[in-house]
């Protein structure tokens, strides 16, 4: 994840990255964002790209993962309503 915002105001890109750049370096793609001062819904993420990089050998963070894992149980849920 990428630093960006204010101080006091923290905004956070979902990015992905090679290992050895720094925090807020250079970065291949940017799949999502996080603001964590919100309340309800304070990330986005590109669920594909997300799991095209994983399947290239991405490992995400703690955090990345657990929105992962979210957003995959959201697009379920999304899926299972539109069918019925």
């Amino acid at each position: 994840m990428k630093r960006v915002g204010t101080k006091n105001l923290p905004a956070f890109r979902i990015v992905v990255a090679d290992g050895r750049s720094p925090r807020d370096g250079k970065f291949i793609e940017e799949i999502g964002t996080y603001q964590p001062l919100k309340k309800d819904s304070n990330f986005t993420l590109k669920l594909e790209r997300a799991r095209y990089w994983m399947s290239k050998g991405a490992q995400p963070s703690q955090t990345v993962a657990s929105f992962i894992k979210k957003a995959a149980k959201e697009a379920k849920a999304a899926e299972g309503a539109t069918a019925t």
